[in-house]
């Protein structure tokens, strides 16, 4: 057959059932992404004769004939496309893996289209953005600083350095290379929430033409993990294998077929027969801690670091400061309540992936969609008996995170399969195996109970929590710490009580995922404080005044830390306090809405600490190059992050040139040194701080050299646009370098950072809505969020950080949720039936900034990458209540929850 892509001709027949997706990425064009293979996200737009299409729906034998363009070929011989130009001056992207399709949906829309941009886009889905600047694009507004001059790059909106090839479909992702005599991984899953495996026979899937192996846990190293990566390995249990003996949820991995295709693997994967002895499972964490429970983890011991495996209970925390209960008693207003969070999916458009391959030199090779490589190596090292210099694991740029992907799903079965096998060998989970087999939020039930004097100020405040982490223990115990930390810390209260149990339930694992704890236990902690705020008639922002923290005031939450270095680098709490209530009571056009609606307003605070606690390393190393240019190594990988762009400007200004003049190597362990991963707030607060002290260094290396070199005083030697500067005398970097290389003295330097001592960032949000108390339905009015987020490195992405996590939490708060079954199945895994929000579902969000400089952080910055989420659904909680005069008490905020209580308080 013959087919036009891009204008150019190929003569090829599609597999039976191909679809175009599959067919054209086999032909080179990588800009075609795969999220969904469902018609549900439209990564994969391509233009059919002109009309954007999903093309995981098209049979590729449809296409025959007919002109098909991609991302790569849509601008034709002229260069770029006038839509692409435009995303590339709005910045109209994060990670940008759904950006190829949602150019070329753009690209076509026309006038009518354009004043409906909610439905005109309903098809295409981003995960981070928040869709501020996508429309920004469509509107043709730039949102980028032109003309930076050299040394002033931080605290400027330049663009990130990937943009250019992210939207043209050349910015590179986990499967975007084409590899020579790769062999496919597909694994079978278990149907029983919790069985032993008695007897595998393979022998009818072995019989598969095109099948290479069969692995099962006989050949599974014997060694205990976690898939949770951390700096320390005390902080998750020992609990898994890569393949097990006993299975613990419906959908764990079972057994791994390596084949010649994805259709001969997941053959032999339906003809192996698994003989299972089933036995109780136990789905619901209130009765996995009740007496005579199934036991989900009998032989785990706190050597594993399980605290009590007999009551299925992975970690707990039980402490109290002054006495809670007399401060209750003595309280003259109290609430109490109790609140549920749902589990929700990352859903991160580039699901879990990779591939792996021993070259010439015997090294394994691992390239995975991962936020935490240098880890992952260390793990894989240990797990299979490896030197970590016969490990290399990388990534190029990585299709979202939000902490899904500090993990390890692949990345063990990638390298057994490779080590078995000889072979290269790639690992691609679908849709439904990210919902099904990957990790989730932690659903939590959590208990509060708080009291205030009679001038608002705080007497006591208790959490009870109960955190679901599943049949594994990855992330439960740090997870459930943080829930009531900074929750608890951001107050001021003489009497603080906290009894906190993560339990195992054989349901699908919970994990890592933006916020990581705080955005459930606030979801009470806040409600609380408005309860309180309404009984004794203050302003939510006056009882918050009242109450918080201040610079000198300690952050106390039971149990005290054993860690002593959180400070306060910069303090802008008052000031976000002060910017939403500014923002907040800001005269706006009144909506036009029937007296069927009730309106209301709600605000939320958080506060977070920037590194994650117990270390935190990054290592960076820059050397400057003949042509006058810089090579800069960091370790952290990019996924919408903005690291990149960042530790560019940090290099650039404190260099005296210009980022276009910094080359950046990032998230490859085969470069030296190492990095704890982009995870925990850490990209730029402490990676960051590792570039800024390697360029600090070499800054001082350069000014040595040229003093060196003039034979005067290094102190009377500064760096100045592209050079070294003293008097009237001035060396550019080339001629330096020149000097350099005939001295046989590279310009080299590196730095480090151990994420210590540690910051916290503030956010506050507040939310105005409008409910229906007639059918339950909810409309956001306003929505404004302030930050502190310390000196602002890059102030459009900074913004792209607020408004994407308050997008995101919205998606949770108002109807994201995974539906479990009474079998522990999950029950809507793919995204037809799990409502992303689209761009109809969000509002524009006003961003403020308080002006802080920090003094613990890289050039006064802090972390802006987790904390915007974490407010979001108790700020929406409060504004409806406010609204409504109901407490709901459940999330999400779905109305069809709303409505019995609407109903029964105002009838029909």
């Amino acid at each position: 057959m013959s087919y036009e892509v891009n204008g150019k001709s190929f003569s090829q027949t599609p597999r039976a059932g191909q679809c175009l997706r599959t067919f054209l990425h086999e032909l080179g064009q990588f800009g075609v992404k795969k999220g969904c293979d469902a018609g549900d996200c439209g990564a994969c737009t391509v233009l059919l004769d002109g009309e954007p299409v999903h093309s995981c729906l098209i049979p590729a034998f449809r296409a025959g004939g007919r002109a098909i363009t991609t991302i790569e070929g849509l601008g034709g011989d002229h260069g770029a496309h006038p839509m692409q130009r435009a995303f590339l001056d709005a910045q109209g992207f994060q990670c940008g893996f759904c950006t190829a399709g949602m150019i070329l949906t753009c690209a076509t829309l026309n006038q009518a289209q354009r004043t409906d941009l909610g439905a005109a886009l309903k098809g295409n889905i981003c995960r981070c953005t928040g869709y501020r600047s996508i429309e920004d694009a469509l509107d043709g507004t730039s949102n980028v600083d032109d003309m930076v001059e050299a040394g002033v790059a931080f605290g400027r909106s330049l663009p990130a350095p990937a943009g250019p090839d992210v939207v043209r479909g050349k910015a590179r992702y986990t499967f975007d290379i084409a590899t020579e005599g790769l062999l496919h991984i597909k694994l079978l899953r278990s149907p029983h929430a919790h069985a032993k495996i008695v007897a595998i026979d393979a022998s009818a899937a072995l019989a598969v033409p095109g099948v290479h192996a069969v692995l099962t846990h006989e050949d599974a190293p014997p060694a205990l993990f976690s898939t949770a990566r951390h700096e320390k390995d005390w902080m998750d249990p020992d609990d898994t294998r890569v393949l097990d003996d006993t299975v613990r949820f419906i959908g764990q991995k079972v057994a791994a077929v390596i084949a010649e295709s994805d259709a001969a693997a997941e053959e032999a994967c339906r003809r192996l027969k698994v003989t299972y002895d089933i036995v109780p499972a136990v789905i619901d964490p209130e009765q996995a801690t009740a007496p005579g429970a199934p036991i989900i983890h009998p032989d785990r011991t706190t050597a594993n670091r399980v605290a009590d495996a007999q009551r299925n209970i992975v970690a707990e925390r039980h402490a109290e400061f002054g006495d809670v209960a007399a401060a209750l008693a003595a309280s003259a207003v109290i609430y109490e309540g109790t609140f549920t969070t749902q589990r929700v999916q990352h859903a991160a458009l580039e699901t879990h992936g990779g591939l792996a391959w021993l070259d010439e030199t015997g090294v394994l090779n691992i390239r995975s969609s991962t936020q935490v490589p240098f880890l992952t190596r260390r793990t894989l090292a240990d797990i299979f008996g490896l030197p970590a210099d016969k490990v290399r694991v990388f990534c190029e740029r990585v299709g979202g995170g939000f902490g899904g992907k500090q993990e390890m799903f692949v990345e063990d079965i990638l390298a057994l399969a490779a080590l078995k096998t000889g072979r290269p060998v790639k690992l691609e989970f679908t849709r439904e195996e990210q919902f099904i087999a990957t990790s989730t939020r932690h659903p939590m039930r959590i208990h509060v109970k708080a009291g205030a004097d009679a001038n608002g100020k705080l007497t006591a405040l208790q959490l009870n929590v109960l955190s679901n982490t599943g049949a594994y223990g990855n992330h439960a115990g740090p997870v459930l710490f943080h829930a009531v930390a900074e929750s608890f810390g951001v107050y001021n209260c003489p009497n603080k009580k906290v009894d906190a149990v993560a339990v195992y339930t054989n349901t699908v694992p919970a994990g890592a995922f933006r916020g990581y704890g705080l955005p459930q236990s606030l979801i009470a902690m806040e409600a609380a404080i408005d309860e309180l705020a309404r009984q004794l008639g203050i302003s939510p922002y006056e009882m918050r005044r009242r109450n918080i923290v201040k610079p000198g005031d300690p952050m106390l939450s039971p149990p005290p830390s054993e860690y002593h270095d959180v400070l306060y680098g910069s303090y802008g709490l008052d000031q976000c306090l002060d910017l939403v209530e500014r923002a907040m009571r800001a005269d706006t056009p009144k909506p036009d809405l029937s007296p069927e609606w009730l309106i209301g307003e709600g605000i939320a605070l958080t506060m977070i600490d920037t590194v994650p606690p117990a270390g935190h390393v990054a290592d960076a190393a820059i050397a400057l190059n003949d042509d006058g240019s810089f090579d800069l190594t960091v370790g952290t990988a990019e996924f919408g992050n903005g690291t990149s762009t960042v530790h560019r400007q940090i290099a650039a200004t404190v260099l005296a040139t210009t980022v276009d003049r910094i080359r950046l190597r990032q998230s490859d362990t085969a470069h030296g040194g190492h990095d704890t991963g982009a995870y925990g707030s850490a990209g730029v607060f402490v990676a960051g701080k590792a570039t800024h002290a390697a360029t600090m260094q070499l800054a001082t290396e350069l000014t040595a050299a040229a003093a060196e070199a003039w034979l005067c005083d290094a102190g009377a030697c500064v760096l100045e646009d592209e050079a070294i500067v003293s008097g009237v005398r001035r060396m550019p970097f080339t001629e330096l370098a020149a000097i350099a290389r005939e001295r046989g003295r590279p310009l080299a330097a590196s730095g480090n950072s151990g994420g210590t001592p540690r910051s916290v960032a503030f956010n506050v949000q507040g939310f105005r809505v409008a409910v229906n108390k007639g059918t339950g339905e909810l409309r956001i009015l306003r929505s404004v969020q302030a930050a502190d987020a310390g000196r602002v490195a890059n102030p459009m992405q900074c913004r792209g950080q607020v408004e994407g996590g308050v997008a995101q939490a919205l998606g949770a708060a108002l109807f994201e949720e995974m539906v479990i079954d009474a079998d522990g199945r999950v029950a809507n895994p793919r995204f037809r039936d799990y409502h992303l929000p689209s761009f109809a579902d969000v509002p524009r969000t006003e961003v403020f900034f308080a002006d802080t400089s920090d003094t613990v952080g890289p050039m006064g910055a802090k972390s802006m990458s987790e904390s915007p989420y974490n407010p979001v659904a108790a700020a929406l909680g409060n504004a409806i209540a406010d609204a409504t005069g109901i407490r709901f008490t459940s999330t999400p905020f779905k109305p069809d929850r709303l409505f019995p209580a609407l109903h029964e308080k105002f009838g029909s």
